[in-house]
């Protein structure tokens, strides 16, 4: 699509599955980025060796797995419903979703199910990205699961020029909580790399 669309090098954002989507694309293909906004990318495979972030992760990953039964059985809304209050968000937060959202969540499930079968979902390459060379704004929010800071704290140690931002209040999704901060956040970044 960048290559398509031009021109090419492009600054990309990429927010969970979308930001290990784009960074897998930096791995591989640096030479199409000026730089690379990712919020909370979902790569669980490189903290395989951290017991903290393996410890914290459990409860995530059974809630995974039983999100992926629901969905398999076209149980769509207690698929969305359970992946969003205990794999995305935290408690309660279905019901505090605008409607939009929830039906976002309810088109999207689907997909989901069908992105959890690749073995690769969850990696990603280091070392290439070590050679990455442009800017990378890492973003991240007080309200995230913990095991997430442990990811972009190994991403942030793998990109020679990432930087690392948090959102104050905000949790997986700043675009619909915190827009205004999170924009300007991500505008002052693009403006500056």
């Amino acid at each position: 699509m960048i290559e398509r669309l031009g021109p090419a090098p492009a600054h990309v954002a990429g927010r969970s599955f979308g930001g290990s989507i784009a960074l897998g694309l930096v791995a591989r293909r640096p030479e199409l980025f000026r730089g690379i906004t990712v919020r909370e990318p979902p790569l669980v495979a490189i903290v395989t060796e951290d017991p903290d972030a393996l410890r914290q992760l459990r409860p995530t990953r059974a809630s995974m797995d039983a999100v992926l039964a629901h969905l398999g059985k076209g149980e769509d809304r207690q698929g969305a419903r359970q992946f969003v209050e205990e794999v995305a968000m935290g408690p309660g937060t279905w019901d505090r979703l605008p409607a939009a959202v929830r039906e976002t969540f309810l088109h999207n499930a689907p997909t989901w199910l069908d992105e959890q079968p690749d073995p690769g979902w969850a990696e990603i390459d280091t070392d290439a990205l070590a050679r990455f060379a442009a800017p990378v704004l890492l973003s991240g929010g007080t309200q995230s699961p913990v095991w997430s800071a442990a990811i972009l704290d190994r991403l942030a140690a793998a990109l020679p020029r990432a930087r690392r931002q948090t959102v104050e209040g905000a949790g997986r999704i700043p675009h619909v909580t915190h827009p205004q901060r999170y924009a300007a956040a991500l505008t002052r970044f693009v403006r500056t790399s």
